[in-house]
Formats: C-alpha cells, structure tokens, sequence
C-alpha cells in the first residue's frame, strides 16, 4: 500500500516544483509549524531523502505573541526529527509601517531574502490562500497584478502547493502524526485575512453553493497567464519605442492600446532611474502621450521628471532638473486641439 492521498499529493506536488531545479541547489522550507508548512516540510524531507538534495528549515518568529520563541525552538527540533539540515530559528523584529500584517510579512522576507540567494525557499501557501489574496486585492482595487495573487514559482521562491487545499495538508500532518500548531493569529478578527477566512469565504461559499475558492484560485491563474502575455508585448513596444538616447517615441508608443501602453510608459520611467510609479504617475504620462495639450512634465518618484518635446518623452534626472525643465516642458509640440 501506499501513502495516504493527501500525503501522497503534497510530496507530489513538491517533486513537481522541485524538477525544474538543479538537484545540487539547496532548497530551505520556511515553516511556522502550522499544518500547511508541516507537511511541506515533511515532503521535502522525504524527496531531498531520495535525491539527496540539501534541504533545510528555516522558522521565523516575529515576536508577537507570548511563547514565541518556545514554539520557534519546538519547530526547529521538528526539523531535524524530519531529517531536515540545517535548520534555523530566526528572530525579527515587526515594525509598524502598512499595518501589522504587512509589517510582518515585510520583516519575514526580509529574513528570508539571505537564504533566497543562496537557494530555493518552499513556502506553504495553499489554494485556500490564494483565494484570500485574491479578495483582498479585489478589496483594494489595486488592478489585475494584484487580483492574479502568488504564482507558483518567483525569484527563487517556490509554492508547491498552490493546487491543493488546505484540507490536504491538515490530512496529511494528521497521516504523518505531525503535531501541527494553530496560530491564534488566523483567528484573530483584528486582522483582514483571518475575518475573509473565517468569514466572508465560507458566506460566499455557502450562497454560491460550494467551488468558491477553487475558482478564485483558478482565476489567479488564468489572470497570470494573461499578464504575462501583455508583459511579453509591452516589452516588444518598449524596445520598438525606444530611441538610441533613452528617450520614448511619441508615435510609436502612441499605437499601443492602453494595456499596453500603460506598461510601456512605467517600464521605461522605472528603467530610467525612477521610484515605482503608482497608477496615477503612469495616467500622467499617458496623457503627455494620448492627450497632450501643452501641459508640463509629470513629477516621478526619486525626483525624476518626465517631459514631451520634440516628438519624444525625456525623462530628467533630480541633478538635470532644473537645466532641462525649461526646455522639456516648453511644449515643443504643438498641442492637440481641444
């Protein structure tokens, strides 16, 4: 006989993640000791045990409930019991800045950005996750980016199981007799992911008869594979509109439909040296572009400015400003008519 189905399913699916890489790259599974990391953990154990991969744990405890560290030290030795080596047990400290859920997902990072660059780090969110990260980004309307939630795979990140439920890995851990801690946290009403999960996903699929989750997280796929495509095309614009100076065609950008254009105009302000553009930074410079009726430059973060003169965006550095203002903003073009 063999392992249970939802054992089964979460070492499959971290065989999958795992194919693409080299087996000599080492892989560290970031583990609260929460079922969903648990079992992560346990199955990348068991496959770093057959392909003699290095694999370790990493725990990190932000500090902000009472027991921190005596639960991080608990799921430490769960690491080595699994076979896991090295296994580490990281304190950080949780600042203040975008509230407390993203002031520590900030710090985490943070801390796992060191292990990221010298390998693979496995990340237990689950198809139950990425639905709430779905109506959250919907909650803010902060555009598609944020509506298509995690991907599988990032910058050396890795989420093996996006597919599976949470269910799954709470089966698992109960098959492998792995004690599995319950943060008080994801039932704290204070904080918006733990309400949407304990809340508003079981309403919505209550009144909408079942398969909620399973079709937002297929809508975070679906919308994935679409920006990727539009990125791919906004790439192919962005090297087409590009002058030998840096500067941005007017009328080669100017063919693009808004989708693309809108990324074409905060690829080039970016790669020019600019801060991240926010939405509203990005319909300024679409109007210098769609909409140019004389107006001045657009003020961009890191005190860049970007102008239209002579058929071109130019894009001016903060030591430039004050030299190139005049003549950028002069409105070289005549303006379109009203």
């Amino acid at each position: 006989m063999g392992p249970h189905p939802a054992v089964a399913a979460v070492r499959l699916a971290v065989r999958r993640a795992l194919a693409a890489h080299p087996v000599g790259t080492p892989a560290v599974v970031a583990c609260s000791g929460g079922a969903d990391s648990l079992a992560l953990a346990a199955a990348l154990a068991f496959d770093s045990a057959r392909t003699h991969r290095p694999a370790g744990l990493v725990c990190i405890d932000h500090g902000l409930q009472d027991g921190s560290a005596a639960q991080a030290e608990r799921v430490g030795v769960l690491g080595y019991e699994l076979g896991l080596d090295p296994v580490q047990v990281i304190r950080v400290e949780v600042g203040s800045d975008g509230g407390p859920e993203a002031a520590a997902r900030t710090a985490r990072y943070a801390a796992l950005r060191p292990l990221r660059e010298q390998g693979l780090v496995l990340l237990g969110h689950t198809a139950d996750d990425q639905a709430e990260t779905v109506l959250l980004g919907l909650g803010r309307g902060s555009g598609p980016r944020s509506i298509a939630g995690m991907r599988a795979e990032q910058d050396g990140y890795l989420r093996p199981l996006l597919a599976l439920r949470r269910s799954d890995t709470e089966a698992a851990c109960r098959q492998l007799g792995l004690p599995a801690w319950q943060d008080p946290h994801n039932r704290d009403p204070r904080f918006r992911r733990a309400r949407l999960r304990h809340e508003v996903l079981p309403l919505l699929e209550e009144v909408l008869a079942g398969g909620v989750t399973e079709a937002l997280a297929r809508t975070a796929a679906q919308l994935q594979a679409d920006l990727d495509a539009l990125e791919q095309l906004a790439g192919q614009a962005l090297a087409a509109a590009t002058l030998p100076d840096g500067s941005l065609s007017v009328e080669v950008a100017g063919r693009q439909p808004d989708a693309i254009l809108n990324r074409v105009l905060k690829a080039w302000a970016e790669g020019g040296g600019s801060g991240p553009l926010t939405a509203g930074h990005v319909g300024q410079l679409g109007r210098l572009v769609a909409d140019w009726r004389g107006q001045l430059g657009v003020d961009l973060p890191g005190g860049y400015r970007a102008g239209r003169a002579s058929g071109t965006l130019r894009l001016t550095a903060p030591a430039d400003d004050a030299s190139e203002r005049a003549g950028t903003d002069a409105g070289i073009d005549p303006p379109s008519a009203s």
